[in-house]
């Protein structure tokens, strides 16, 4: 009797061990402890999917489709890194200036860009901060001091997260009822120019940062730029050409080569 009971013991022993074994085998993940319990489990890792936005940019669509126009001596060089173009490559400091409309003397022209049209209900919005736009220095190719002509430079107005922006309205006609032409487009930043010639140094160009670039635009842009900037994304006066990325946006306006004051009531807010 004790025999069959030990042979019996043994045998249980024995399967014991080999269900032990194919577990091990069956899954690696299984572990044997060298204390606690006889088995330990370690976790399997979960995966981790990418998250896909809903357009390359991360932005909401306005609904608009955007034609092209043929621009003059297309730029030649990578318009990303030109600090005329691009206004990031530059860059901009804060400043501590009165925030609000400025009267100047001078010439008006009835013509300019007015900056209330950039929002759907035509307002006089808050002026939220000033920044002053550094020089560049074209000796070194390298960033120089504030530009201290104007107190502000780069004005930051008030905004709805996601409210639509539009191209500023002017009195200029690029062709085919165009109002103005994209030089420079990224998610978060437009570049505008109220001519056909591919440069900063002609006309009004205006700067738009903390954009949310509408991505049919932003597409469009980088498709044209790819293939050699033969033309040009193009927009009609008041288009809507992106969003809100926050509470506020920020604007910077050139004439003719050099960077105004955005504030000026005379030039940008005429009748307010």
């Amino acid at each position: 009797m004790l025999d069959l009971r030990s042979t019996l013991m043994w045998r249980l022993i024995a399967l014991l061990a080999t269900g032990l074994l194919a577990a091990v085998i069956a899954n690696p993940m299984v572990t044997l402890a060298d204390d606690g319990p006889a088995l330990a489990t370690t976790p399997r890792p979960r995966a981790r999917l990418p998250l896909i936005a809903s357009s390359g940019s991360g932005c909401a669509a306005t609904g608009q489709s955007y034609g092209t126009v043929t621009p003059v001596d297309p730029y030649s060089g990578d318009a990303a890194t030109q600090p005329d173009i691009n206004l990031a490559v530059r860059g901009y400091v804060a400043t501590t200036a009165y925030l609000g409309l400025v009267d100047y003397q001078g010439n008006v022209d009835l013509g300019a860009p007015q900056f209330p049209s950039l929002f759907t209900d035509n307002r006089t919005p808050q002026f939220s901060s000033g920044a002053k736009v550094y020089r560049w220095d074209w000796t070194c190719n390298c960033r120089g001091d504030p530009i201290t002509k104007w107190d502000v430079t780069l004005l930051g107005m008030a905004t709805s997260p996601g409210e639509i922006i539009r191209l500023p309205v002017a009195g200029y006609d690029i062709g085919g009822g165009y109002g103005a032409m994209v030089m420079y487009a990224e998610e978060t930043r437009l570049t505008l120019k109220y001519t056909i010639e591919d440069t900063p140094a002609t006309g009004y160009v205006i700067y738009l940062e903390h954009m949310c670039t509408d991505p049919n635009l932003l597409a469009l842009y980088r498709q044209l730029n790819a293939a050699g900037r033969g033309q040009l994304p193009a927009l009609y006066p008041g288009q809507p050409l992106g969003r809100a990325r926050g509470g506020q946006i920020a604007i910077a306006v050139r004439d003719a080569g050099s960077l105004l004051d955005p504030r000026s009531r005379k030039d940008w807010w005429q009748g307010r």
